[in-house]
């Protein structure tokens, strides 16, 4: 009983985390219908949306005490601390492209300003830093838990999820930046640093 009720949450915290988000994404297009209050709108979404994706961070740990027997498939049946190890190796970098994508967008991170200006830092090299660093760190959850299913589902999500998000989000950006951003689109990659050719000099 209490198995079922935890997947529950994990799927539901999921989605709900993956439908706030994705519209706290959009507050120039929700400005259109609904004016300056979109952008509180926007930040409302986006606060309550980090709550239930703490919900999907956490509720996955209890798998370990209630997991479903049907979907209990272990990475490693003997020595469970290699998906830990593994985890690690991938939770370090996604850590630290989320902690430098929240340093270098600062409130934005959070509440979405008309005012704000577009970042330096991290995205000069990568424009989605710290969505970068929740592919790795979502997929790591279910290495440390030692569980198959958890890793399928947290990747099935991903995959589903962020090229809907990428596509939406950036052309909210490309109105609210106009041919600034468009420009930035073409020299920075979205997920890895772009490899720039060098120009040949003129003889």
């Amino acid at each position: 009983m209490y198995e079922w009720i935890n997947l529950a949450i994990i799927i539901l915290s999921l989605i709900l985390f993956s439908v706030l988000y994705f519209f706290s994404l959009l507050p120039v297009t929700l400005s259109e219908r609904m004016g300056e209050k979109a952008w509180k709108f926007c930040r409302n979404l986006r606060l309550t949306a980090s709550f239930f994706e703490l919900i999907a961070f956490v509720a996955p740990v209890l798998w370990i005490w209630f997991p479903v027997p049907k979907l209990d498939w272990r990475i490693f049946s003997n020595q469970w601390w290699l998906g830990f190890v593994l985890s690690l190796i991938t939770t370090i970098p996604g850590a630290v492209l989320i902690y430098k994508g929240v340093k270098d967008a600062g409130k934005e991170t959070l509440t979405p300003s008309e005012e704000t200006e577009m970042y330096g830092g991290i995205y000069n090299s990568i424009r989605h830093p710290q969505t970068a660093g929740g592919m790795l760190m979502f997929p790591a959850l279910g290495l440390a838990l030692n569980s198959w299913f958890l890793v399928i589902l947290m990747t099935i999500s991903i995959i589903i999820y962020m090229p809907i998000m990428l596509y939406f989000e950036e052309m909210d950006l490309v109105k609210r930046f106009g041919d600034s951003y468009k420009e930035y689109q073409k020299t920075t990659g979205a997920y890895f640093p772009k490899i720039k050719k060098k120009q040949k000099r003129e003889k």
